[in-house]
């Protein structure tokens, strides 16, 4: 939750003729290490004695002690702990869950392998292909089992929701850029200078809000972009409050050679994913010349 923000939704939004809403009534939001200080949004919505006494939230795969004490730093059952809570009982929210037409789409990944920039611009046709792969990564923690991460596809981010043909997919998105002439961004929150577990930092959270601010400002519109070789994105030379350092992502690698390495591998699981799953579909060859490793 942003607290500069009102929020729609936590999760299914439909963008339809007159703008964007919101399917759902509540959040499900992840618990594991979560405090006051840190999300003090979610937290109160959490624990508020005014919201858990009138709307109720429903904690799993959490520690609560006998006593009745919870402890959100426990991860003995799994990492992956939730709540669940309505909207109302966050006070920053839209109350009709509708919004305006938007200029600004962020497509978020969480890229363990330490090789995608912080965050690019994508063409309409670029953008059809990243919705289309739905490209992130599991890590250790977000499913049992999982101990080393794990490049994993989800077309347009969604895959249990979206049972029609891909292709119907990718023309309401380009329809929809070009009516409203809006622009999209690949978002990658997770690590840089390394592949995680492997000497990969995880993006700071205050630079990934940093830059979501300045992308929903437009203030990244005029700046001047630099493709970069592997993935074909194209990434800002300067971001407002961003160090320009961490946005080419060569650069924060020590080992130049096991960048490059690290990067071909990830290209060639896209190209691999999409030969298997989109390679008989009715697919443009402008949308499949920006797929990585193709």
């Amino acid at each position: 939750s942003d607290p500069n923000r009102k929020l729609l939704g936590d999760d299914e939004h439909a963008w339809c003729d007159r703008g964007v809403y919101n399917f759902e009534n509540g959040c499900y939001a992840k618990t594991l290490n979560l405090t006051e200080k840190t999300e003090p949004e979610i937290y109160h919505a959490i624990f508020d004695e005014k919201n858990y006494l009138a709307n109720g939230a429903i904690l799993e795969n959490t520690m609560v002690y006998p006593s009745g004490k919870i402890d959100l730093s426990d991860e003995r059952f799994s990492a992956n702990g939730r709540a669940s809570y309505p909207l109302d009982a966050l006070d920053n929210i839209r109350k009709s869950s509708q919004a305006p037409h938007p200029r600004t789409i962020l497509f978020l990944t969480a890229d363990a392998s330490g090789v995608l920039p912080p965050i690019s611009k994508l063409e309409t046709d670029q953008a059809k292909l990243w919705f289309l792969m739905g490209y992130t990564s599991k890590v250790a923690g977000t499913e049992n089992g999982i101990t080393e991460p794990i490049a994993t596809f989800s077309r347009f981010f969604g895959e249990p929701f979206m049972p029609s043909r891909p292709s119907i997919y990718m023309k309401l998105l380009g329809e929809k850029m070009e009516q409203h002439k809006t622009n999209v961004y690949l978002v990658n929150t997770g690590w840089i200078g390394g592949v995680y577990g492997k000497g990969g930092e995880r993006i700071s959270l205050k630079y990934t809000r940093a830059m979501v601010e300045v992308a929903n400002q437009g203030l990244l519109e005029n700046v001047t972009y630099k493709k970069e070789d592997f993935f074909n994105l194209s990434i800002p030379e300067t971001c407002p409050n961003v160090p320009s350092e961490i946005l080419r992502p060569i650069d924060n690698w020590k080992d130049k050679e096991a960048y490059k390495q690290e990067a071909e591998k990830l290209a060639e699981k896209f190209a691999k994913h999409f030969r298997e799953n989109f390679g008989t579909h009715p697919i443009s060859e402008e949308i499949i010349a920006f797929c990585p490793g193709m």
